[in-house]
């Protein structure tokens, strides 16, 4: 079987990541790099060299690149406001599309989306990496098998500090900016993971409280909410771009609870605390930065002929964003490109 043959849409820091994770992998390579800047574009083709593969060839135009039957997949990275367009032009041109999360601002765009991948009968995943990841085995595992007893209750918080600046993408309402679509979608996406590992679905909501605090732009600096499910599971989270926080995520069950540590949208280490009994801590190191575990996933599906994931389905994606913009809604955050 062939390499599989990647495209880079967005050519930053995070691509940089997924890169050195493809570069690593086995039968699967860097085709392409598409960038609004040329000298970008070209730098980053040049850190990522791969023994046996011309290229990574670079393209300033989206178009030029999609003509390029060399690639297989293409990896959208860039600020999440430019996600839909890279990503339509894509599926148009029957080409199997990896999109950051979030997929995209809002359920107008998403609905469009997956409408385009049934359509054309092309592969669209949004890369939430972390339900990938080695140590999130462990936690189904122990989910599945009632390790804690009946799931009563989640608790977590994602912070992290970004100095104040209105052009930056966390800022910036042009670029789709706030702490709930930047972070807060792990909070939702894992809980939801939860969920769907109790019973199979995650079940609808039948309340939410929601606080924010704005920042001078008018997007979301920090979210608390506390999400009521229709089986009496709350999931309590907090995201904040302007603190610190350990951003550890804890499932609490009528036996015990599990501690998924510091840092759980990419954690390699957990805990299972049954009532009475020693703690149990495992670790699942990650095979190489994290990434490679969505990328052979995606690719799994694409050579099989899928697409969606069944792990993280159009219909995961739909009702993430839909939550989000409720959220949203309440919050008082609406984007330049919605009105």
């Amino acid at each position: 079987m062939k390499s599989f043959g990647w495209a880079i849409i967005g050519p930053g820091r995070i691509a940089h990541r997924f890169a050195e994770a493809v570069t690593k992998l086995a039968d699967t390579h860097i085709e392409a790099i598409h960038g609004r800047d040329i000298d970008r574009a070209a730098a980053f083709a040049r850190a990522w060299p791969q023994a046996g593969h011309d290229g990574p060839r670079f393209y300033l135009q989206l178009d030029d690149m999609l003509a390029d039957k060399a690639i297989d997949g293409v990896y959208t990275a860039t600020p999440h406001a430019f996600h839909f367009d890279a990503a339509q032009r894509c599926l148009d041109a029957g080409m199997p599309v990896l999109c950051e999360k979030p997929l995209v601002p809002n359920s107008k765009q998403a609905e469009q989306l997956v409408a385009l991948s049934r359509e054309r009968g092309v592969f669209l995943m949004e890369a939430v990496w972390t339900r990938y990841l080695p140590i999130y085995e462990v936690i189904g595992g122990w989910l599945q098998c009632g390790a804690i007893g009946n799931v009563r209750s989640m608790q977590s918080r994602f912070c992290f500090n970004a100095p104040f600046d209105p052009t930056s993408r966390v800022y910036d309402p042009a670029l789709a900016g706030g702490a709930l679509l930047d972070i807060g979608i792990y909070n939702i996406n894992v809980t939801r993971w939860v969920m769907a590992m109790v019973q199979g679905h995650c079940p609808p909501l039948t309340k939410m409280e929601v606080e924010a605090v704005l920042a001078p732009t008018g997007v979301d600096q920090r979210v608390e909410a506390t999400l009521h499910f229709a089986n009496g599971v709350t999931s309590a989270f907090v995201c904040d771009v302007t603190t610190k926080a350990d951003n550890a995520f804890q499932i609490v069950g009528d036996q015990g609870s599990i501690t998924i540590d510091a840092g759980f949208s990419m954690a390699t280490r957990a805990t299972l605390q049954r009532n009475g009994e020693a703690p149990i801590a495992v670790q699942r190191d990650h095979a190489i930065n994290g990434f490679e575990g969505e990328i052979v996933e995606a690719i799994r599906c694409v050579r099989s002929g899928l697409i969606e994931s069944p792990a993280m389905s159009h219909a995961e994606s739909l009702a993430t964003v839909a939550l989000m913009d409720e959220i949203r809604r309440r919050i008082g955050v609406r984007y330049p490109f919605e009105a």
